[in-house]
């Protein structure tokens, strides 16, 4: 049995009168359905007054909707927090590789510095640059170490210094 809906455009209209217009369709469609259905199909309108029913209010039925509530409200809860908990322990673990990372660049930027320190202080570099710019080599005993102890041996050095006069 097919349902019978009612449109926007039909709302001007009775119900008795779409049924009758219906049942006219079906008929004048019945020759043209290859004999598949044998019986004619009616809509008989039926007029089901429910003003009067009043629902009748039930305390278990309102408790057991409530206890089912709590229910679902406390497992919705716990899975919300528990996929709180693993969403931030798999950002957690995205941060760590990506400091990983970070970690792994500077280590090689820090190499690759050591690498340039020690090719710029290798003394053969030093020295050939020195000879480009006209310097040579210090002669012995013109080169004097600040944190070297005078050797009571060795050849000193005369200079000449200033009287220490006894006002100051």
């Amino acid at each position: 049995m097919a349902a019978c809906t009612t449109t926007y455009f039909e709302a001007g209209r009775s119900w008795n009168a779409r049924v009758a217009e219906h049942n006219a369709q079906l008929m004048a469609r019945q020759p043209q359905l290859r004999r598949r259905m044998r019986t004619p199909e009616f809509y008989f309108a039926r007029h089901i007054d429910n003003s009067r029913l009043v629902k009748a209010a039930d305390p278990v039925r309102v408790r057991e909707m409530r206890l089912f509530c709590a229910a679902i409200c406390v497992l919705f809860s716990l899975a919300m927090i528990y996929a709180m908990q693993h969403f931030s322990a798999i950002e957690s673990g995205y941060r760590v590789e990506q400091e990983k990372q970070t970690l792994n660049q500077l280590r090689e930027e820090n190499r690759q510095l050591r690498l340039a320190e020690a090719e710029l202080t290798q003394p053969g570099r030093i020295d050939m640059m020195a000879r480009q710019l006209g310097l040579a080599a210090p002669q012995p005993g013109q080169v004097i170490h600040p944190n070297a102890r005078l050797d009571s041996s060795a050849p000193v050095e005369a200079r000449l210094a200033a009287p220490v006069s006894a006002a100051q």
